[in-house]
């Protein structure tokens, strides 16, 4: 009953904020809120120590069954959603929304959290979609109805983006889906995994992997197809951007390791090669894109595009090094993202825009709670030893010069050279938003630092930040033994 809880709770409460809640007040919605999320964190917690099953009937006459379960490769990214899901709606304790009624705006954060969980529990291939496709729906309420207040024409063009750019991946990835189904027949996951393509010419598996890869690099999104996150992270709200960014990217590249790595190995392994010069590329092009942006949020957004180039190389590798590192990369991109839209969507609050090029009071002198939260944000995102993401970027570029046997060595190692390089220019992006709104001795105008519920966020992504860079242990041992049966026991 646990992975049914932890999806009904939240489902069931926002449904009823929707429907019979929505003159509540904000403290009412929030506190209802709050208890749904707390619930469904316990149920996930719990579902991934005992590890039930959920199997049953959905549409017998196609063989489509509820199947539901958790294993080493969901186990994190259930576990960061489900806590993420409690720290958005206690970020919004004091912050009521803009633009629409409070009950509207918990109720679209408890079904992207109820979408989200469904699709990383998700054990058959056309359940995965359905669950997929459920969290667009309150992302783009998020994005289009609760974001920046001051520009409606940025949020329409946000939001559109956003709809066309998902639904054309979702229309590929459907596409791939139901040709691995027709070929292998079956849309079991594990048992598709357990095949690895066995009875499925290689020709058709290139086929269906490239097509399963093209809808999911815009999810991801992957250089050139992310060109809808920037904008839509410049415009959703502080509680939108954490979920987008720590989140609904990660469903991605979990679609990445389920669907084309997993089941049609060696189609993937053809594709490969041209998704790992797509993820380097994404990381020059985003760190370059950082150097120059003006919008603190942007820039932010722009940096996600270079961190989960760093995980697309890991996955290309075809390696266990490589998949455990994608695998780490993904859950510390999500944490330290997190982090840095909790502390930048609250300086655009005090500030009024998110503008690097305005003269503000140094964060450090004025705001230090903040100021040290941003800096161990930055630290964490340009991969110092010792915070979260610096063990998923040094296994990528690691696994990239080693790659498996049928990857071709040469370009990998080439990548793998470009792929450090774009830590150089983390550091540089990093190092200018630090001299920019952090150093100096200027206190005018002040802002508040800050306190309450956004501070109580904020502590405990830093310390999830820390406790990965020290103990990056138990996390990787959480993988290991999935990792192990899609890709072997090969380094």
């Amino acid at each position: 009953m646990v992975i049914l809880t932890s999806l009904v709770v939240p489902a069931a409460v926002a449904v009823w904020l929707l429907t019979g809640g929505r003159t509540v007040s904000h403290r009412t919605a929030n506190l209802l809120a709050s208890v749904a999320s707390v619930i469904a964190l316990a149920a996930v917690v719990v579902a991934v120590i005992v590890r039930p099953t959920v199997d049953r009937a959905w549409v017998p006459s196609l063989g489509l069954r509820w199947q539901l379960a958790v294993d080493g490769i969901s186990a994190p990214l259930l576990l960061l959603t489900a806590i993420l899901g409690v720290g958005v709606v206690l970020h919004t304790l004091d912050r009521p929304p803009k633009g629409g009624t409070t009950a509207a705006f918990h109720a679209c954060l408890l079904l992207v959290e109820f979408g989200a969980l469904a699709t990383f529990y998700a054990r058959d291939a056309v359940l995965f979609f359905v669950a997929f496709e459920l969290v667009l729906v309150p992302m783009w309420v998020l994005i289009t109805r609760f974001g920046d207040a001051h520009d409606a024409a940025a949020r329409a063009d946000a939001g559109g983006r956003f709809v066309l750019y998902t639904a054309f991946g979702s229309t590929l990835m459907l596409v791939g889906i139901l040709a691995l189904v027709a070929k292998s027949g079956t849309s079991d996951l594990d048992v598709l995994a357990q095949g690895g393509g066995h009875g499925i010419p290689v020709g058709t598996q290139t086929l269906v992997a490239a097509l399963l890869v093209a809808g999911l690099a815009v999810k991801v999104p992957v250089f050139p197809l992310h060109t809808w996150l920037p904008p839509a992270h410049t415009t959703a709200p502080t509680a939108g951007s954490v979920l987008l960014a720590a989140v609904l990217l990660k469903m991605g590249t979990y679609g990445l390791v389920r669907l084309p790595l997993a089941s049609v190995p060696d189609g993937f392994a053809k594709v490969a090669p041209v998704l790992a010069v797509l993820g380097a590329i994404g990381i020059i092009w985003g760190g370059l894109a950082c150097l120059v942006e003006r919008d603190l949020k942007r820039l932010i957004a722009y940096s996600s595009v270079a961190h989960m180039g760093f995980v697309i190389l890991g996955l290309s590798s075809g390696t266990r090094t490589g998949l455990q590192a994608a695998l780490f990369a993904n859950v510390a991109h999500g944490v330290i993202s997190a982090l840095l839209f909790v502390v930048v969507g609250g300086l655009k609050e005090r500030w009024g825009s998110a503008d690097l090029e305005t003269a503000r009071a140094a964060l450090r002198e004025v705001t230090p709670r903040l100021g040290f939260a941003l800096i161990v944000g930055l630290a964490a995102s340009l991969g110092l030893p010792g915070l979260a993401g610096f063990w998923g970027e040094f296994l990528s570029v690691y696994a990239a010069w080693s790659p498996a046997a049928d990857r071709p060595e040469g370009l990998f190692r080439t990548l793998a050279v470009v792929a450090a390089m774009g830590t150089v220019l983390a550091a540089a992006y990093a190092l200018r938003v630090a001299r920019t709104v952090w150093a100096g001795e200027r206190t005018a105008p002040p802002i508040e630092d800050s306190r309450d519920s956004e501070w109580d966020v904020i502590a405990v992504l830093v310390v999830a930040v820390l406790l990965l860079g020290i103990a990056p242990g138990p996390l990787l041992a959480m993988t290991g033994d999935a990792v192990t049966t899609i890709v072997g026991a090969a380094p």
